[in-house]
């Protein structure tokens, strides 16, 4: 139990660290580039006059794969940049890579962004 309660502590205080920490300026950058591709690719959507991602993934069981692969794609830049800043981070403050730890912050950092901002910036448009 001593091990997850180390894993989760140290978890934590990175989240809380980082962004006065070395390389804080990846939780400004990270979210900026996913909210880039986000809006090109929810002024795509609404172009083509597709459903909105979020509501596809979450209500559609036929269209989520495909939906998934191609945010996936899109955003695949931003996912391997995060997960690559953060092994440095790791490396810089604890001399050690965390590789639970790096996905998580990048899920936070570039996947989450992109997710959320795709299906507004598609309504937003579609209403225009």
């Amino acid at each position: 139990m001593s091990e997850i309660q180390e894993i989760l502590t140290r978890f934590w205080e990175q989240l809380i660290a980082q962004p006065s920490g070395p390389l804080a300026f990846r939780f400004i950058l990270q979210p900026a580039m996913a909210a880039f591709f986000a809006i090109r690719d929810g002024l795509k959507d609404a172009r083509a006059d597709r459903q909105p991602y979020l509501r596809v993934i979450l209500f559609e069981p036929s269209l989520r794969g495909a939906y998934l692969r191609e945010g996936l794609k899109r955003v695949s830049r931003v996912i391997v940049f995060a997960f690559v800043m953060d092994a440095i981070y790791q490396y810089m403050v604890y001399r050690s890579f965390y590789p639970m730890e790096a996905l998580v912050t990048v899920f936070v950092l570039a996947v989450l962004p992109y997710v959320l901002i795709r299906g507004p910036v598609h309504r937003i448009m579609r209403r225009r």
